[in-house]
């Protein structure tokens, strides 16, 4: 069965990076588009970052465009999110996710 996995979350002060990654197992990692997704407190689900199967097709929330970099390697089954310049506003449970499946999570929170 399809397995996500998060890792990477902690505690960042504002303006400070962290790359989140998820581990993909259960299915063929290489054929399918992936998509990043979060969580604030209080808040509905938000879609944050999508990358095609190749991985040569990449769009973002305009919410963090220009700060977030989506990548992944097939070799590796993994998918990455960089982040840098975090705000605040970022703090969230950072979900990677195939199609309608979901990991558990990993959080992220910004503060000083």
């Amino acid at each position: 069965q399809v397995q996500l996995v998060e890792s990477g979350g902690g505690l960042v002060q504002p303006g400070g990076s962290l790359r989140l990654s998820c581990a993909a197992s259960g299915f063929t990692f290489s054929n399918y588009n992936m998509k990043w997704l979060r969580q604030a407190p209080g808040k509905g689900l938000e879609w944050v970052s999508f990358i095609n199967s190749g991985g040569e097709i990449t769009s973002y929330a305009d919410s963090v465009k220009g700060r977030f970099t989506i990548s992944r390697d097939n070799a590796e089954n993994t998918m990455y999110l960089q982040m840098n310049s975090l705000k605040p506003e970022d703090t969230a449970k950072y979900y990677c996710s195939q199609g309608t499946t979901r990991g558990p999570g990993t959080q992220v929170t910004v503060s000083s």
